[in-house]
């Protein structure tokens, strides 16, 4: 009877805890409030992206997933006729302590949300800087995958979702032609631009940063390339991709340490980027023995 009165007791100091949380926030109910225009321009335009440094994440787990992969917030935008006070606790308790937390209405979520199923919660958060001097890799024979000039989010995203799942010490995009925190690419990767260490760079400065660091190059190329689970993935490797209607650009052919071939059998002689960089990915981690 003791436990059951402590507990009970416990319960309801945390629900008002709870409460009294909710009823600290600030409230937007206007679609015409600045910060509301914000956060639509932030979504349509990768220019104010770059321009402010800040971009939009949507959904309870891909924020909780932002905060784990050390990224700041800056606002925190919730529905309370979606999201629960619990779920407002939990972020706010994880979140940096400088992060805004504002409470909108229905109306208002529905006008910025980019999807239904996002838990009534959207926040503004500060972007990385993604460039191959920041990247930080401790590996002794890392394993990187490298795509050039993806264009589509979908495939971008994949891509993210593929070096999560293998657990490549890096993800680099060459040539970028869509910004990585466009709300896009963050859904398709599920949270993916979170979770993976990323850099972006022109073809040449990657191939340059592969070679300082002596990082072999296994390049998805048909020319004067092997069958690609000849080679030897065990040591420091970085597997390039390219896109399905360009291919990658000669001068990877130029610098590759091998070029490697996914073997066809059928009428179709290319596959989705995805796809191959999942193939050759796990083919390098089954040789590492998925350590």
């Amino acid at each position: 009877m003791i436990r059951m009165a402590f507990f009970f007791i416990f319960h309801e100091l945390i629900k008002s805890s709870f409460s009294y949380l909710y009823s600290m926030h600030k409230q937007i109910t206007s679609l015409q409030n600045p910060l509301i225009k914000q956060c639509i321009v932030l979504s349509e335009k990768s220019r104010e992206r770059k321009k402010t440094g800040l971009f939009i994440i949507e959904g309870q787990r891909e924020i909780q997933l932002a905060l784990k992969g050390g990224y700041f917030l800056k606002t925190v935008l919730f529905c309370s006729e979606i999201a629960s006070e619990e779920d407002v606790f939990v972020i706010k308790e994880q979140a940096n302590t400088e992060a805004d937390f504002i409470e909108i209405t229905s109306e208002v979520y529905q006008k910025i949300a980019y999807r239904s199923t996002t838990e009534g919660m959207i926040a503004i958060a500060e972007a990385k800087e993604l460039s191959l001097e920041q990247l930080n890799i401790t590996a002794k024979d890392p394993l990187l995958l490298i795509a050039e000039a993806p264009e589509k989010p979908g495939n971008i995203g994949a891509l993210l979702r593929t070096a999560d799942a293998a657990g490549v010490d890096a993800i680099i995009i060459a040539n970028p032609k869509t910004d990585i925190y466009n709300p896009n690419i963050i859904r398709s990767s599920v949270g993916g631009v979170f979770t993976n260490k990323i850099a972006t760079g022109t073809t040449s400065e990657i191939i340059d940063y592969l070679k300082f660091n002596n990082i072999a190059i296994y390049s998805a190329i048909l020319q004067e390339a092997v069958p690609y689970h000849s080679c030897d993935y065990t040591k420091s490797s970085a597997i390039v991709v390219g896109t399905e209607a360009h291919g990658l650009s000669d001068e990877w052919r130029k610098n590759s340490t091998q070029n490697i071939i996914i073997p066809m059998q059928g009428e179709i002689d290319s596959m989705n980027v995805s796809v191959a960089a999942g193939i050759l990915i796990f083919e390098a981690k089954r040789q590492r023995n998925f350590s």
